[in-house]
């Protein structure tokens, strides 16, 4: 409207139920990283891979619970904007960057790819321009409605989203039994391949042949019991807890209780996404398909078992969470961009008119960048595997930040400036020095995330003698939940508790 506000751009006005909530962080979160890569890497890992979904379901209820109510409190549009109310501008401008280089250089490129990838192996449609398409598409929606019609246009995409993946993975399993259904497909399944059905993975448990046709242990993606205890958790509270696409959608809600009960909402759907993502990549694996690349997998899956109409609904459903995340990144870009860099070092006064159109041309600017260096992606032997690494450089440093930020009062500015300097070369340098069949990446997020716990408490002692000025008090009652929250996470945990005793 002509008297938008950035209130209204950036968070909606501040208005969202918790049902759009819960909708749009899973519409935002699936993308074809998810349907493509996770595929892929269901083909190659079996259900282990869903462990990223399902340790999620538990992230959200943690950031629900604990985390939430603090960025609710602080009333705060943005990540970075919350940093600098804990530490200063110095901390909060080294992180805006890290999140746009994320968002833009991994993100965007990377879900723009797999779309285009997923139109050129269903449709025949040629990389370049099935990625200008997408982009476009996703313009249509993100850049000129903000927010609120990112959100609303997430929980249609969510629909054919859940319903487009359910159907083919129901046709891809009954096709499998030959006819004899869902369940009958299911247990056939489990039956041929149980060994692709273990949640946890040790060392030289499961080989299998990546895309150079070189033999690798499962384990270096999935390292045993690190994924329940170590760097797992890293990689997911980041995402859940500090990624400002995820969590813009809880800071526009209409109130904490509609927060929380929209993010268990979303962990419960969490729950039920690997029968979507990663199911068709294990019925792959148990025909013996041949594939050049591990994330042809789905495409594979769309043209083998369902015939013309279904396999458009199935189709629009990887369009739909490529849509939705796509627009939802390049909402939160712009609003970091435009929030915590162009205004905070604006030499005038910004109106908020102005707000809103520099928003919307770094909305702009971040898809043409998409749009340039997407299609570079063709030499990745797996998308989802790229996302969660070149991720994981950046997410200990960040987490170390936020979680010594609100729960450690010593903590100082200083300390947190020398962790967004430190993060990324002692990242790079873990990296370097450790192979994989040494220490599996999530294991090096963990290590990375450790070093520079030691580097917050050692530099917060010799400078703060106690509280930190800007420490961060919480009165009582600050992280009571409502009882709708608290029967949907004791549901939810017992379902994650059963699914590990079961599948060990």
């Amino acid at each position: 409207g002509g008297n938008e506000t950035s209130k209204d751009y950036f968070l909606a006005g501040k208005s969202l139920p918790w049902w759009i909530i819960g909708g749009s962080l899973i519409a935002s979160n699936i993308s074809a990283e998810q349907f493509i890569g996770m595929s892929g890497d269901g083909f190659r890992f079996g259900l282990a891979i869903a462990t990223y979904e399902f340790m999620a379901a538990a992230t959200l209820l943690l950031v629900a619970w604990l985390m939430l109510p603090i960025f609710l409190k602080k009333n705060i549009y943005t990540m970075p904007q919350f940093v600098e109310l804990r530490f200063d501008s110095n901390v909060k401008t080294g992180l805006a960057i890290f999140w746009l280089l994320i968002i833009v250089f991994v993100n965007i490129t990377s879900v723009l790819y797999l779309g285009a990838l997923t139109l050129q192996t269903t449709l025949g449609v040629n990389i370049y321009i099935g990625v200008i398409g997408l982009a476009i598409y996703s313009a249509t929606f993100s850049i000129f409605g903000g927010l609120k019609t990112v959100v609303w246009t997430d929980l249609i995409q969510v629909f054919f989203l859940v319903a487009g993946g359910l159907a083919t993975t129901y046709f891809a399993l009954d096709a499998y039994s030959n006819g004899a259904g869902f369940m009958a497909g299911l247990s056939q399944l489990y039956n041929d391949v149980g060994d692709r059905f273990n949640m946890v993975l040790f060392k030289g448990e499961l080989m299998y042949t990546n895309d150079s046709g070189d033999t690798v242990d499962a384990w270096e993606k999935l390292p045993g019991l690190s994924v329940l205890i170590g760097g797992m958790w890293i990689a997911n509270i980041y995402y859940w807890g500090t990624n400002q696409y995820i969590i813009q959608r809880a800071l526009a809600a209409k109130s904490l209780k509609e927060a929380r009960n929209g993010i268990a909402f979303a962990a419960a759907m969490k729950l039920v996404l690997p029968l979507i993502v990663v199911i068709p990549g294990i019925v792959a694996y148990a025909m013996h398909v041949n594939l050049d690349k591990g994330d042809q997998v789905y495409s594979f899956v769309l043209n083998e078992f369902i015939g013309t109409g279904f396999k458009g609904i199935c189709f629009a459903a990887v369009i739909a969470a490529v849509g939705s995340s796509i627009s939802s990144m390049v909402n939160s870009a712009s609003t970091i961009f435009t929030l915590d860099l162009y205004d905070h070092y604006s030499k005038e006064k910004t109106s908020e008119k102005k707000l809103v159109r520099v928003g919307k041309i770094t909305a702009a600017a971040c898809l043409i960048i998409g749009v340039i260096i997407a299609p570079q992606f063709t030499a990745l032997e797996s998308a989802f595997s790229f996302i969660q690494k070149y991720t994981g450089y950046f997410s200990p440093g960040i987490l170390v930040i936020f979680m010594f930020g609100m729960f450690w009062k010593r903590t100082s500015a200083k300390a947190a400036l020398w962790v967004v300097l430190l993060s990324l070369p002692l990242s790079f340098g873990i990296d370097i020095a450790f192979s994989e069949s040494v220490l599996p990446f999530v294991n090096k997020m963990g290590v990375s995330f450790l070093i520079l716990a030691v580097v917050v408490i050692a530099l917060s002692m010799m400078q703060n003698k106690g509280d930190d000025d800007k420490a961060l008090h919480f009165e009582k009652g600050l992280f009571a939940t409502n009882p709708m929250f608290k029967i949907a996470s004791m549901l939810i945990v017992g379902v994650l508790i059963a699914i590990y005793t079961l599948l060990w």
